[in-house]
């Protein structure tokens, strides 16, 4: 069977069609997959970006709040202690040896009580410890602070032995303790603060509780402003975490963080 002329020159045409838009395809091809390329590395570029500056600010909001936490605590509890320390001395009765020794031992404790108070303080002063100090006995540090003002009654439970997190991962975890608490403290009206750190399967789970008036979750997480909710899921997702929160109305929340070890 003999192939035409015509056939011939449709075969050759169509080959050359082929030919020519083939190249074409890849070179568009090319060009696409560079494109998104470029693009997957401009957003790895600018996540790391943002990652680096939200853990600035977390780690400035750590500084802040142990600045505000050791202005707190030399006006209320050192500088009474001091006021304490003048009144009892300008009351001394030097003519009065019985009472001047009295008063001297008191001045004495007093002045012992606050080098104790400055020590831990300058301790507290110290950012580096958050993390060298280990997260589980940071928060126990923390706690101390909120355990004198005699508001609440606090659990902490943690495991003894606890996986190892890097270092950003403790700071970020730990800002997350402290909001959690201050937004217990301003909003919930509890007089119970339960807090468990531990390994559950193959997380890193921090969890903390209370007994206050409770609150809507997904009214308070459709507010921009809703107690800094956003905040603690938006870190715990930067840290591949997750954050879960509940609340029942007139009987508390709880927020648990789970880190993946």
């Amino acid at each position: 069977m003999q192939i035409s002329t015509k056939e011939v020159i449709s075969l050759i045409g169509l080959t050359s069609v082929i030919f020519i838009i083939a190249p074409l395809f890849l070179i568009l091809y090319v060009l696409s997959y560079n494109r998104r390329k470029k693009k997957h590395q401009e957003d790895t570029i600018a996540m790391q970006k943002n990652f680096e500056t939200e853990l600035l600010r977390t780690q400035m909001e750590v500084q802040e709040q142990t600045l505000k936490t050791v202005a707190y605590d030399l006006h209320d509890n050192i500088g009474q202690l001091l006021s304490l320390t003048t009144i009892t001395l300008s009351s001394v009765n030097i003519t009065d040896s019985e009472g001047t020794a009295e008063k001297l031992a008191l001045v004495e404790d007093l002045t012992m009580r606050s080098i104790k108070e400055v020590k831990a303080l300058s301790r507290l002063l110290h950012g580096e410890e958050i993390v060298s100090r280990g997260l589980a006995s940071a928060i126990d540090f923390e706690l101390q602070w909120l355990r004198r003002s005699d508001k609440f009654k606090i659990t902490y439970f943690h495991d003894e032995e606890l996986p190892n997190l890097d270092n950003v991962k403790e700071t970020i975890l730990f800002r997350l303790f402290q909001e959690i608490i201050n937004n217990i403290i301003q909003h919930a009206r509890a007089t119970e603060i339960n807090i468990e750190l531990k390994q559950s399967e193959s997380f890193y789970v921090l969890q903390i509780t209370d007994n206050g008036i409770g609150f809507n979750v997904d009214e308070a997480l459709s507010r921009k402003s809703g107690m800094g909710l956003h905040n603690i899921v938006k870190r715990s997702g930067m840290i591949q975490g997750i954050a879960e929160i509940t609340s029942i109305l007139t009987k508390g929340s709880s927020i648990t963080i789970k880190i993946p070890c």
